[in-house]
């Protein structure tokens, strides 16, 4: 391959997303198919509460039938008083102990409905306490366009070391991000109804652009703290204490009991030309949908605002989802987990009822109750020792007998092999054909992409910069998360990765194929047809792939550039006004230790080369 330039690619992808993002003609909605929210109070800049409002103007959109909600540009403010409730089981949210109550509070419920476009125009949904923002459930052909997304007192707390000396150290919070000092001289992290108890810390250093776990406010929270000025507090410190000035603490609390916005059991949803700025607990969470295309999302902090973080976990997950799911032009920068999480829920089998008749459970704490199977899906019985589907059947029955166990009948015997108390059942029907393409990743402490489904996927024209972790994950689980089994048509091509997995993830490959299998045999391969081409890879010395239990592995035409092992690789996807950073001179062999291989069967790796990493002054424009 020739020079990486990787001020050009991230110029390239940048450009496609801004040139991508269409303008609104404020005239072109017909007015007679269409509800405007100020027709029922809803005034922008009044900062009332205008959930009411909304609420008579979703109602209005069902009985008149109506295609359109409208809103004129400018800032809505949204309070959970008055706001509708819903019970929902969500995936990987809470467990029973953490949230015992499942009721979710929704600012804008989009519910029964077909055909409805709300339409933003730049308006500003600014939402307080805590709550899911947008809901659409039981829908189809909805469109989400021209929105943003924040909190008044975003969920994550911020704050920067200034010093750190003989008298303590100093920070400075984010003005978003409010506290308290008892007199005892403890402070607590407080928002709009709620006060932070179970705590999650990320660092963030300004000069690597690397994210990563920190005990940091563990120290703080644990030492006196006293305020020199608003938003300036003196933490006195123990002497071995010796942050870095200038790194900012991200802190959360861990319970999820709300997500940002939720798709639940919908089809044709459509997010477009959307901006969030925060979303509470995990981010967007699709829940057993089909067909959602996600286009010129921009997940990330409102520019100039000071803040990092822009989701308390992930910024897309779908689980249990179908057809087609579609990811374009999207941006992703500074999650508190994984931007993008795709894969569906692996049920163990508990009891063997009859000769066709299953008791599975749900068995990871927070991913429960909710609706894992209909009668007419094909599911699998997957072996959790090798990970094989060993066979498949038709639901005819279920019966949910608790939150945690569902019945299930087939259309024939359920094989002898299955094992009782170790064997999983896998939903076919509710697994994707995933499409990636021409987004950008950076700015986690995670992974960039998990994905595991059996239809086609692919992941192609992106820039993924300074994930922590792999940088892109396919894993199939039954021993900890239980999501999802073997992959078999995965095309990952022409993608950037910079500064990925130098924190860890599976052996620190960039991009990793991870079965939770016991043994890895290649005669029993766990994943199929995986093709990794013509990608470019900027690396800080550390493997580019770790593939475990995978037939079909094609790693070919692939560049490998090898930087400093400090971080300091830079590109504009994480600052502006960065060096032009490349990798230039004679291409060589790519070295065998860059690619880690464990019981994989016939792959190919060929054509891929490695080149010097150089530095040159990016010339004034």
């Amino acid at each position: 391959m020739g020079k990486i330039s990787v001020l050009t690619i991230c110029h390239a992808v940048t450009a496609a997303l801004l040139l991508s993002v269409p303008a609104v003609a404020s005239g072109s909605v017909p007015h007679a198919d269409t509800v405007r929210v100020s027709e029922f109070g809803v005034r922008p800049y009044s900062y009332e509460n205008c959930v009411d409002g909304l609420k008579q103007a979703l109602r209005a959109c069902r009985d008149r039938g109506v295609s359109v909600l409208l809103f004129d540009g400018g800032r809505y403010d949204i309070w959970p008083e008055g706001a509708e409730r819903r019970e929902w089981f969500i995936t990987n949210s809470s467990t029973e102990e953490e949230c015992p109550s499942k009721v979710k509070t929704v600012g804008l419920l989009i519910e029964d409905m077909q055909g409805l476009t709300v339409e933003g125009r730049g308006a500003e949904l600014v939402f307080h306490g805590k709550m899911i923002t947008v809901a659409v459930s039981h829908c189809r052909d909805i469109v989400l366009r021209g929105l943003a997304i924040d909190f008044e007192r975003p969920g994550m707390s911020e704050m920067t070391y200034v010093s750190s000396g003989a008298e303590g150290t100093v920070v400075d919070f984010h003005p978003d991000s409010r506290y308290g000092i008892d007199t005892s001289g403890r402070i607590s992290l407080i928002g709009e109804g709620w006060k932070a108890e179970h705590f999650h810390c990320i660092e963030y250093d300004p000069d690597t652009k690397r994210s990563f776990y920190s005990g940091g406010w563990d120290v703080l929270r644990s030492s006196y703290a006293e305020e020199l000025s608003r938003g300036k507090v003196l933490f006195r410190t123990p002497s071995n204490f010796s942050p870095k000035p200038g790194n900012t603490l991200s802190v959360r609390d861990i319970i999820r009991d709300h997500i940002g916005l939720f798709i639940h059991e919908s089809a044709g949803v459509r997010i477009e030309d959307v901006k969030i700025y925060y979303m509470q607990g995990p981010g967007i969470v699709s829940q057993f949908s089909d067909d959602l295309t996600m286009s010129r999302v921009d997940c990330s902090p409102r520019k100039g605002g000071g803040r990092l973080i822009a989701s308390s976990a992930d910024f897309m997950h779908f689980s249990g989802c179908g057809g087609r799911i579609g990811i374009f032009d999207c941006n992703f920068a500074g999650a508190h987990d994984d931007p993008i999480n795709i894969h569906g829920t692996n049920l163990r089998v508990v009891e063997k009822l009859a000769p066709d008749r299953l008791l599975l459970r749900f068995m990871h704490g927070q991913s429960y109750g909710f609706k894992a199977f209909s009668p007419g899906d094909t599911v699998a019985f997957i072996n959790a020792e090798t990970m094989q589907r060993m066979s498949y059947a038709v639901v005819r029955e279920t019966e949910r007998v608790s939150d945690r166990l569902v019945e299930l009948s087939f259309d024939r015997a359920v094989p002898d092999g299955v094992s009782v108390g170790l064997d999983c059942v896998e939903n076919i029907t509710c697994t994707p054909e995933v499409e990636i393409r021409r987004c950008r990743f950076t700015r986690t402490n995670t992974r960039g992409t998990l994905v595991t489904t059996p239809r086609k996927v692919v992941i192609a024209d992106n820039v993924y910069c300074k994930t922590g972790m792999s940088a892109i994950l396919i894993e199939a689980d039954v021993k900890d998360w239980y999501e999802s089994g073997p992959v078999c048509d995965v095309l990952i091509e022409n993608n950037l990765f910079i500064d990925c997995a130098w924190l860890g993830g599976p052996e620190k490959a960039v991009i990793a194929l991870h079965p939770s299998n016991a043994v890895a045999d290649a005669g029993r391969p766990v994943h199929r047809n995986v093709r990794i081409v013509g990608n470019s890879f900027i690396t800080c010395g550390n493997p580019v792939l770790y593939a475990k239990s995978t037939a079909g592995l094609r790693f070919t035409g692939n560049s490998v550039a090898v930087g400093p092992a400090d971080g300091s690789i830079e590109c504009d996807c994480c600052s502006a006004g960065a060096e032009e950073r490349s990798a230039g001179g004679a291409a060589a062999e790519l070295p065998a230790s860059y690619i880690i291989l464990e019981g994989c069967a016939d792959p190919v790796i060929e054509g891929n080369s490695m080149t010097e990493f150089s530095v040159k002054s990016r010339p004034n424009d």
